[in-house]
């Protein structure tokens, strides 16, 4: 009886340390791809506050390219300024973003709009596209597997949104395993449905690393549609908190 008891006591223990075992290899997984999705973020963006120039032509079969330009002023991932400098007809305008609180500001009207960061800004660009500068604030990351391309390995991250706010429901996201430069993109829906891509080119050195100065996104649902961002005059600047007030938005330069 006595060992019959001590048997089942010491498979009971056995269960609990793989299971603990299990527990703890997750989490290790779970902080691995988190890291890597902070470093990958470090790549695209500086973590100090920083402006940067953005012009983006969207195409599309049978109609004349269309650009657009823009200034974002940011600070870490919470706060940002988009300002639309081109073309006229739209020049003024201005997106604040504060946490995942977003609004959009126009010279014809006095109170702001609220917006969601999925909404469309441009072509195949959401306002989060732009007023977002890092996913890991954003996204849970799990390593799904990893994927050799034209000889190069990479990682591949699920992204999954941290609530409903976000920009998209989910991300999977290729990031070169050799400097964690980030290589492409899928963007999914609430329902799973893909709904774009992306692809990160034209690495320059800026502000100390080589960065992706060009985004290509391409529309999933509709063939030939796509969206170019180019990225230029990147720079650190010093954002006190203030820029990031509604009511400081008249003076921004």
């Amino acid at each position: 009886m006595q060992k019959n008891c001590l048997q089942y006591l010491l498979s009971l223990a056995f269960m609990f340390i793989a299971s603990v075992s299990v527990v703890s290899a997750a989490s290790s997984d779970a902080e691995t791809a988190q890291s890597l999705l902070q470093k990958a973020d470090q790549i695209r963006f500086p973590r100090e506050s920083f402006q940067v120039d953005v012009v983006i032509t969207t195409i599309a079969p049978g109609r004349a390219p269309d650009v657009g330009k823009y200034r974002v002023l940011s600070k870490g991932n919470e706060n940002s300024v988009v300002m639309t400098t081109a073309p006229a007809s739209e020049r003024g305008q201005i997106l604040l973003m504060r946490g995942r609180d977003l609004w959009i500001f126009m010279p014809d009207i006095s109170q702001p709009v609220r917006l969601s960061l999925s909404q469309r800004l441009t072509g195949q660009v959401a306002n989060g596209d732009l007023a977002r500068a890092n996913f890991s604030g954003d996204y849970n990351a799990t390593i799904l597997r990893t994927d050799t391309i034209d000889g190069e390995d990479y990682y591949v991250l699920e992204l999954i949104g941290v609530d409903r706010s976000v920009t998209y429901h989910k991300v999977l996201y290729w990031v070169r395993q050799s400097n964690l430069w980030p290589f492409r993109a899928e963007f999914y829906s609430l329902s799973n449905r893909l709904l774009k891509t992306a692809r990160y080119d034209n690495f320059q050195p800026v502000l100390g690393k080589q960065r992706p100065t060009r985004l290509v996104m391409q529309d999933a649902l509709r063939e030939g549609e796509e969206s170019v961002l180019e990225y230029s005059e990147m720079k650190l600047r010093d954002l006190p908190d203030k820029v990031f007030t509604k009511d400081y938005l008249k003076k921004l330069e």
